[in-house]
């Protein structure tokens, strides 16, 4: 964990977070500046900074929190959803700690960026 961290600090319970589901790797809560009806980000626990910071034994972590993603959609009553992970500042990651978004509730435009 990263003492500076915002989802760090969200994980450990220092900042407060509506939670939608949560294990031993994972958390997944609201979005606090939703882009669509409905819209959460799923992370792991583990501080890992970005998509470019993934090393093959987090190769399983990542596959849980793709598979979580699709499961939390589907029991939020989002049939058709996007999952989106952004790498850098200019790719618009604003928190470096890897983390997805689920989006959906409304039809998604395309391209995105």
């Amino acid at each position: 964990m990263s003492a500076a961290c915002l989802f760090c600090k969200i994980v450990k319970g220092e900042i407060p977070a509506k939670k939608l589901y949560e294990d031993e790797q994972l958390l997944a809560f609201w979005d606090i500046s939703p882009q669509a009806p409905k819209h959460f980000l799923i992370i792991p626990k583990k501080h890992i900074s970005g998509p470019d910071g993934v090393a093959a034994a987090d190769e399983q972590l990542i596959g849980a929190l793709i598979r979580k993603g699709g499961e939390l959609a589907a029991a939020e009553g989002i049939p058709s959803f996007r999952l989106v992970m952004n790498n850098g500042a200019q790719a618009g990651q604003t928190v470096f700690h890897l983390h997805m978004h689920v989006l959906g509730g409304r039809a998604l435009g395309w391209p995105p960026g």
